[in-house]
């Protein structure tokens, strides 16, 4: 092991976490999960059409590899006049990627909502769509989290795959910094023991939320 090159290279892969990883995953997760919301309301609505339009945008999303989504908008639509930089590339590929992923989670938390609830609020003269925003939504929220952050975490290792449309990242650093000394197993050993510090973090958080949440569980 080339520990010196080890502690050289600690900061700018970190660094490509904070300036590029992190800002991405943030990013594509709060857009996706508006996208997700979306297809899971068409997916309940009762309309024929919208349902089914939810329904086939879900099953190609989850159908198809990310890596080929990803080389489909960055180097497949210029072909039809539509070129992109690999930030905004990016992010339409990996939110519309959770977008088809969360969309079933949310869904089924909505699903699991008992219909009692949706019988008390249309008693007491709520719409349906103010029983859904302000009655189930909420509770679904709750049941969604743990599936939700998984889909996060994994979300974060997912951004490593835009190396491949030159976005600068946490793996697009680590690999600049091993192409000209050849030691690429020990760069990308760091670059897999920052992923891993940043996912132990994000799981710490996510239990400390599942066990807030579980106070206001009926």
């Amino acid at each position: 092991m080339n520990w010196e090159l080890i502690l050289e290279s600690i900061g700018p892969i970190a660094l490509g976490a904070v300036t590029g990883t992190i800002p991405l995953t943030l990013a594509s997760f709060s857009v996706g999960i508006v996208i997700a919301i979306a297809l899971a309301l068409a997916r309940i609505s009762g309309i024929a059409w919208l349902s089914g339009l939810a329904r086939a945008y879900i099953s190609a999303i989850r159908g198809t590899p990310l890596l080929v989504q990803l080389f489909v908008i960055f180097y497949g639509m210029p072909q039809i006049g539509i070129t992109l930089d690999p930030w905004p590339s990016a992010i339409i590929a990996l939110s519309m990627n959770v977008g088809g992923y969360a969309a079933e989670i949310i869904r089924a938390a909505i699903l699991s909502i008992p219909r009692g609830q949706w019988e008390a609020a249309s008693m007491i003269g709520m719409s349906r769509g103010q029983s859904l925003w302000r009655i189930v939504l909420p509770q679904a929220a709750r049941v969604s989290v743990p599936p939700l952050s998984n889909t996060f975490i994994s979300l974060v290792k997912d951004t490593s795959l835009c190396s491949v449309i030159l976005f600068t990242e946490l793996f697009r650093v680590a690999q600049r910094i091993a192409a000209p000394s050849g030691e690429f197993l020990t760069i990308y050993i760091v670059a897999a023991a920052v992923y891993w510090v940043i996912c132990l973090a994000l799981a710490a958080g996510q239990d400390r939320l599942e066990r807030k949440l579980d106070r206001y569980a009926v």
